[in-house]
């Protein structure tokens, strides 16, 4: 089924911080299940930003319960894939489905994290969370799968602070348990850790890894550090000018040792792609 105009409830945080209707649940009835994990199949992507081409023809499949990273250049159309995938946009041209373990075609339960975590100042942590949920669930219940999507955050503990007590790396946990606390089936990453110093992303990379395997969902992050792409994913895309250039499966088992001579050899050829060496 091709993509329509979805848009998630975490994805309107990005244009509207100031909307205080976030700030009360209504009192309705308990979220759903966790979602089915999503794959997804794109044929022939075009974007195009008036004269700006920005993705030329994609063509790519990601298998349900895969990590995918991308990478390349800046301006290459990392970003704008992933707005596609989530349904931020639109393509100009070509299609985007999704489908479940079965191969039948599905709705995605899609969520985002970006770089900024984009809490709101005003509510409580367990609040900003609950608002990954949406409309229609009651004060109670967003509660309890607030607190459970921050128990796998391991911020249990913060639940009633304010974000503006946080530091830079939990702040980035709890946007993560906000894309988290509807389950979803298929989570984009849009270089959730590029802001964080150097120790607090590595923590980062082995949270999210744990989470993602816990929970199964399809996982496709954005970054510009090829060492985070080979150190979280099964596979990375190069991007190129909005073209597929490099398609590289990681294969070494979890958990993943940075230094690991191979893992860096990895990271070596997709840094001879990105710099057109290869």
């Amino acid at each position: 089924m091709p993509i329509g105009p979805y848009q998630s409830p975490l994805a309107l945080i990005s244009d509207s911080e100031t909307d205080h209707h976030h700030q009360a649940l209504p009192e309705t009835p308990a979220v759903a299940q966790a979602a089915a994990p999503a794959g997804l199949r794109l044929r022939g992507i075009d974007k195009r930003f008036g004269d700006n081409h920005v993705l030329k023809g994609i063509d790519l499949d990601v298998p349900v319960g895969q990590f995918v990273a991308i990478v390349g250049k800046s301006g290459c159309g990392k970003s704008t894939l992933l707005r596609l995938l989530v349904g931020l946009d639109e393509p100009t041209g070509g299609e985007i489905s999704f489908y479940g373990e079965g191969g039948d075609t599905i709705e995605p339960n899609a969520r985002i994290v970006f770089q900024e975590p984009r809490l709101l100042p005003w509510i409580s942590v367990a609040d900003n969370v609950a608002v990954g949920l949406g409309d229609g669930v009651s004060r109670q219940t967003g509660r309890q799968e607030a607190q459970r999507a921050l128990a796998a955050v391991q911020l249990s503990e913060k639940a009633g602070d304010w974000p503006s007590k946080l530091s830079g790396g939990q702040r980035q946990r709890v946007a993560l348990a906000r894309a988290l606390v509807s389950r979803p089936g298929l989570l984009a990453l849009d270089e959730p850790l590029g802001a964080l110093d150097a120790l607090t992303r590595l923590g980062m990379q082995e949270l999210v890894t744990d989470v993602w395997r816990e929970l199964g969902f399809t996982a496709v992050l954005v970054t510009h550090d090829v060492g985070e792409a080979v150190h979280l994913a099964d596979r990375v895309i190069v991007l190129d000018e909005g073209r597929i250039s490099l398609d590289l499966e990681i294969s070494q088992s979890r958990p993943r040792r940075h230094g690991d001579p191979v893992l860096a050899e990895l990271e070596g050829k997709l840094l001879d792609t990105i710099l057109g060496k290869a």
